[in-house]
Formats: structure tokens, sequence, C-alpha cells
């Protein structure tokens, strides 16, 4: 049992952060999210805008037959909302975030692209430590079905993240190596 595993979280999140300056394979990583996201043609769609040399899924939301929406952060210690996203010219958001106007009407994702820190094979994230999409994931997943679908880096795979009991796990990672199912 680790003793304190905000600290731990802290420091594996540091080392992820830093491996995922090298980024990767591009191409790669589109090519394999497209691929996981055919079987999901015409369900809503959540991405997210990539911000501090984040995975880009742009490429695979644009190919997406169905839906688009991005997260909007509603506030400290909330879940995120989702709003459609058509193509239109984004707000700047807090925290260096971009999301649709507040005119956008708000949608349901069936499927969630989750960004990433850092991840172990278990499919445990480590975001930036906020905790919106453990929150997000959690009354999204009380509330019925949604696949959260982690997009990293290979590089930012990590031996293990301790989990505590808020922690929301990943349904399938992405990466440009392919796509991991995570076991449990």
């Amino acid at each position: 049992m680790i003793a304190d595993p905000r600290a731990a979280k802290a420091d594996l999140r540091r080392a992820a952060l830093a491996a995922r300056a090298a980024g990767g394979d591009g191409a790669a990583l589109t090519r394999h999210l497209v691929e996981v996201l055919l079987p999901h043609e015409g369900q809503v769609l959540a991405g997210y805008w990539p911000m501090r040399n984040e995975a880009d899924p742009r490429p695979a939301m644009a190919a997406h037959r169905g839906p688009l929406c991005l997260p909007v952060v509603a506030g400290r210690d909330r879940p995120l909302a989702f709003r459609l996203w058509q193509g239109e010219s984004l707000q700047p958001g807090p925290w260096g975030t971009s999301h649709p106007a507040d005119s956008a009407p708000e949608m349901r994702p069936d499927i969630v692209i989750v960004p990433l820190a850092g991840f172990d094979r278990a499919g445990n994230r480590l975001g930036y430590g906020g905790g919106f999409y453990d929150r997000t994931l959690e009354m999204l997943r009380s509330a019925g079905s949604v696949r959260a679908i982690g997009l990293a880096f290979a590089c930012q795979e990590l031996p293990n993240i301790p989990a505590e009991a808020f922690d929301q796990p990943l349904d399938l990672i992405v990466t440009e190596m392919g796509p991991l199912q995570p076991r449990r």
C-alpha cells in the first residue's frame, strides 16, 4: 500500500509529462483512433481541444460520422459539461482550455476521448490533478453507458498508478502503437 497516493501521483505525473514532450507518431495515433471509433458511427463523440503537447484527437474526430462535442470546464470541483461542436470558433476557457460557445446545445456523449498525462496497463490514468474527468465519468456512468477511451503516446505509459476510490478507469487506451485493452 502506498502511504501517500497523491504524492506518488504527483511524482508519476511529472515523469509522464516529461516523457510526453518527446511525443510520438501522430499519423499512427490517428489511424488507430479512427479504427477504434469506426464501430461507433452515429454515436455522440466527445473529444477535446489539445493543449500542452497532448495527443491530438482532432483528425480522428473529423473522420467520425456522428455528432461531436467538446468539454466545457464548469468550475473547480465540478464535472465537465459537453457542448455540440460543428467546427465553429472556440471560446477560451479556464486553465488554457478551449470550448464551444455557451449558445451551443449541451450533449451527453456515448464515447469520451480522454486526454492523459499518464496511464498504466490496468486502465488507470493521470490527468493534471483536478479530477475533472473522474467526476465527469462517474456522473455519466451513473446515468447509463459511456465508453472512456484514453489517448496518449506510448512513452506516457507508467508501470503502476495508485488508484483511489474516486478514480474512474479507462475502457480502452489508444497509442501510436495500437489500442490497449486494460487488464483489471
